[in-house]
This record gives structure tokens, C-alpha cells and sequence, in this order.
């Protein structure tokens, strides 16, 4: 029996790499099991020596790991671009957000504004700090807890206006989905690398490689993803 590949990755990923790990399993006949968690968490987890094969996170906190040598240096493969959209509950009226400065003003009219633990709340929080609004917003701001999405917060009326990662929104109920104007869309990479305790890595770079090849792109978009720039790798 061929060894099933073990895998971690953030919740950004989890729906695109199961169908990825469901077509790798039937063309290569390799069993893939992956473990899907808040991307601080999964990150942690690999630097503690945790056994896996391969892990997904973004861009940046795989670079931390291999420059940790938690992964191998050399692995890394950048699999797809996670843009992030804004999550209003369903039925509820629908703000204007086609332009910078009217997203920008219905942030400000938001009784509560929700955001995520991962990059893409990073980068969120230093946009408010732009637009000189973040002291404007205190108390208001409610960030999710690792793991769980944002639009689960806003479905619920927790939260009246959401941020997180499109690919986390698409398949909840109860929210409706408004795009991110261009000219502050949040874009994240995605990339997966092997794993110091992996066993079997060059089965893993296999993995990696269809993961980011032209073959799995129709899945990326499925789920609210594009394939992974090639300027969005390290030099």
C-alpha cells in the first residue's frame, strides 16, 4: 500500500486542495489527507516538528518555516492567488463599495467590521491606518478566531460588514458577497512546500507540481482563486 501524503494547510485553501488532493489521488493512485486549521496555528505546528509531508500557508509564513529549515529550502511552489471580498448578511441593504473612497465610507458607517486572523487581516488593518480611520474604528472591529470565517459571523448578525478571503465566502449560507474595488483589492499567495519530516518528499514535489500546474487551474476558480502569478515567487 502506497503511503498517504499528510498534509496541513490554512482554511483559505481548504475547499480547492481537497478537490486537488481528490483528482492527485485518482491520476497518481497516492492517498492525500490534509488538515485544514488557522494558518498561525498550522504554521506553529510545523515548527514544532509535527510530523508532515508537505504544508500550505501563505507566501510569507512558508518562507519563515524554511528559513527555520522546517521545510526543505528549494520546495516551495506557489499554487494560487487569494483575493479578498466583503461579506454583508443576506437581505440586509447592500453598502456601495465600487470605488476606494465609497468603500471607505461605508467602513465608517458599519456598526461592526469584521476581519480575519490571517494576512489578509494584516493588511486590512494597515489600509484602515491608511485612510486614517483605525482610531475612528475602535471598538468596532471584530476579528474572527482562528479557524472559524468571517461570513459565519456576519450570517449570524454578529458582524455587519466582513473581510476575508473570497475562497472562504463562496460556499456559506446567509451572506451576500460584494467585491473588493481594484485599486485596494488584498491579494495573498498561496504556496506549498515539503516538509523536513516527510518520509517521501519527492512524492511530494509531484503533489506540489500538479497542484500548480495548468490541470488544476478549473478548480482554482471554482473556488473564488486564480492560479498563482509567476511574479508572486521569491527571487
Amino acid at each position: 500500500m502506497t503511503a498517504t501524503l499528510q498534509g496541513i494547510s490554512s482554511m483559505a485553501t481548504r475547499q480547492v486542495l481537497g478537490e486537488l488532493a481528490q483528482a492527485w489521488e485518482r491520476q497518481a493512485g497516492i492517498p492525500v489527507a490534509i488538515e485544514s486549521v488557522g494558518g498561525v496555528d498550522a504554521a506553529r505546528r510545523v515548527a514544532a516538528g509535527e510530523s508532515f509531508d508537505f504544508a500550505v500557508l501563505a507566501s510569507d509564513a512558508l518562507d519563515k518555516l524554511v528559513a527555520g529549515g522546517h521545510v526543505l529550502a528549494g520546495s516551495r511552489v506557489d499554487i494560487v492567488d487569494s483575493g479578498v471580498a466583503i461579506a454583508v448578511r443576506s437581505g440586509s441593504r447592500q453598502p456601495d463599495v465600487s470605488s476606494e473612497e465609497a468603500l471607505r465610507s461605508a467602513v465608517l458607517a458599519a456598526d461592526t467590521v469584521g476581519y480575519s486572523t490571517g494576512p489578509s487581516g494584516v493588511a486590512l488593518v494597515k489600509l484602515f491606518e491608511r485612510w486614517g480611520i483605525a482610531q475612528d474604528l475602535q471598538g468596532r472591529l471584530v476579528q474572527a478566531p482562528p479557524g472559524v470565517p468571517v461570513g459565519s459571523l456576519v450570517a449570524r448578525g454578529e458582524v455587519a460588514l466582513g473581510f476575508q478571503q473570497l475562497s472562504e465566502l463562496i460556499h456559506l449560507q446567509g451572506i451576500a458577497i460584494l467585491g473588493m474595488p481594484a485599486a485596494v483589492q488584498i491579494t495573498t499567495t498561496f504556496a506549498g512546500g515539503v516538509c523536513k519530516t516527510s518520509p517521501q518528499p519527492e512524492r511530494v514535489r509531484e503533489l506540489l507540481a500538479f497542484m500548480a500546474s495548468p490541470a488544476a487551474e478549473e478548480a482554482k476558480r471554482r473556488n473564488g482563486m486564480e492560479p498563482a502569478r509567476p511574479q508572486g515567487r521569491p527571487e
